[in-house]
């Protein structure tokens, strides 16, 4: 059966809040009675240029992904099934980000400390990154991260 243009809706893109540069960001999503769509344009529904991808699936339970902060690279999450939580920190505070609908996700940019827990069974964390893999990038310490964020003593 053919659906009718007038059956479907769509939601357009909006930022939600935006604590310290990090922003939950609702995607457009199309409805129809065969299912829902949701999609993510490069410099169009998040601010940057998308170059790598990648997904975290079957973390067991209690286990914590991340533990990082980046230093160039811009990061937008989304949980494109299941569950999890984000924890940022931006060496000022931290604010925990529940994720769990495919259709919002969590924009985090360069010099944001980052942890990934609480994953419900079957959740897939789904990543767009700006950069390409590069080592170099990363604070994997967290007293590293917060004396780059605090800046040479005087």
């Amino acid at each position: 059966m053919k659906q009718k243009r007038a059956d479907i809706r769509i939601s357009n893109s909006q930022h939600l809040m935006n604590p310290k540069g990090c922003s939950v960001i609702e995607l457009p999503k199309i409805t129809d009675p065969r299912g829902d769509l949701s999609f993510v344009e490069s410099e169009r529904h998040i601010p940057f240029e998308i170059k790598r991808v990648f997904y975290l699936y079957n973390v067991p339970a209690g286990e914590t992904r991340a533990g990082h902060a980046l230093k160039q690279c811009h990061q937008f999450i989304i949980a494109v099934s299941g569950s999890f939580d984000l924890l940022l920190d931006d060496g000022a505070g931290r604010k925990r980000f529940p994720l769990n609908q495919p259709d919002r996700g969590l924009y985090v940019p360069p010099m944001i400390w980052r942890e990934i827990d609480n994953f419900s069974t079957n959740a897939v964390c789904l990543v767009m990154a700006s950069e390409y893999y590069n080592e170099a990038d990363y604070f994997r310490e967290y007293n590293e991260f917060i004396k780059a964020i605090q800046g040479p003593r005087k």
